[in-house]
């Protein structure tokens, strides 16, 4: 089967599309032909090594595993002996743990989500890392009807699904992004949209119930000025330094977080099956429609990677297989 390989770790020159041998579904595994795949930052992230910390889990030296991607949907293929959920044919989206840029890829049953026929493929692709990392954020801050919510980072992959939700759940929201993404965050149910090439909006006056800042870009103390008394705000962002990432800054919102009634969090997403099928449901109705700035086939991983790392993310890229 072909899939996107790299054995070093870099930019995106050090992708290549080629020829590995086709998994076997283990006991309590599902080999699924894989229909869909989307680009996070996660991958960009493994792809690199950085932050350094990162490669005690994933390789020091070099990839552990050498097939990149997390986002998958497709058709189940094959089922091992223990699987009980799952049958060939079902229509299937999750969360793998890397090798999902490839023709099939193998995942424990628990990983894997039913899709509803009225979500098409590249949809459900977009969903277990971006669409569960905002739906977990604004829980975490408590967004919900009546709320104001503040997402900065609103026109990437997480923030374009953190605008929906927010304003889904009937709260107020504001997003920032850069001046060609303005309309976009407007279009996509944000109440105020914030340029911030024209504004800084730490500098503001405006208070908010929930920040979800998947940018990173302001201290923690700019971010805590902007919070109503009881306000909660929730970091979900991979920006930092070469060696230790967001670490730092995830450890200070921890430290700060008790001597004030103003809350600072850090967002670990996790895997969760209830979640993909919510998050599912959502665009099955209509209420939240993945953003999708493009689509190519999986053999242009490597240029749909150098474009994500050279212009401002526009909501998701996803790959076709």
């Amino acid at each position: 089967m072909k899939a996107i390989v790299y054995d070093r770790y870099g930019p995106a020159d050090v992708l290549r599309y080629a020829d590995v041998p086709t998994p076997t579904p283990g006991d309590g595994e599902v080999l699924v032909r894989v229909r869909a795949a989307s680009i996070n930052h996660g991958d960009r992230a493994v792809m690199h090594g950085s932050p350094l910390i990162a490669r005690l889990a994933f390789g020091l030296r070099r990839p552990r595993e050498t097939v990149l991607g997390r986002d998958v949907a497709g058709t189940v293929e094959a089922v091992g002996a223990k699987v009980t959920r799952l049958r060939v044919g079902d229509e299937v989206f999750g969360e793998m743990n890397q090798r999902g840029f490839a023709e099939y890829v193998t995942a424990p049953e628990a990983h894997l989500a039913s899709k509803p026929a009225g979500v098409t493929f590249e949809q459900a692709a977009t969903l277990p890392v971006a669409a569960t990392s905002a739906l977990q954020a604004l829980r975490l801050g408590g967004a919900g009807p009546g709320r104001t919510v503040l997402v900065n980072g609103a026109s990437g992959g997480v923030g374009t699904f953190a605008v929906q939700i927010a304003a889904a759940l009937g709260a107020e929201v504001t997003g920032v992004c850069a001046t060609r993404n303005v309309d976009l965050v407007g279009s996509i149910g944000a109440h105020h949209v914030i340029d911030y090439t024209r504004e800084d909006v730490t500098r503001g006056t405006r208070r908010f119930d929930v920040i979800v800042d998947l940018a990173g870009n302001h201290p923690l103390s700019a971010f805590r000025r902007l919070l109503t008394p009881k306000g909660i705000y929730v970091s979900s962002s991979g920006a930092g330094g070469p060696v230790f990432g967001p670490l730092p800054r995830l450890l200070a919102a921890a430290v700060l977080s008790p001597f004030s009634s103003r809350k600072l969090r850090g967002l670990y997403a996790r895997r969760d099956l209830a979640d993909f099928a919510h998050l599912a449901e959502l665009v099955a109705t209509g209420k939240v429609t993945p953003v999708i700035e493009r689509t190519c086939p999986l053999s242009e991983t490597a240029e749909a990677v150098r474009r994500l790392e050279t212009d401002h993310a526009r909501g998701k890229i996803v790959l076709t297989v």
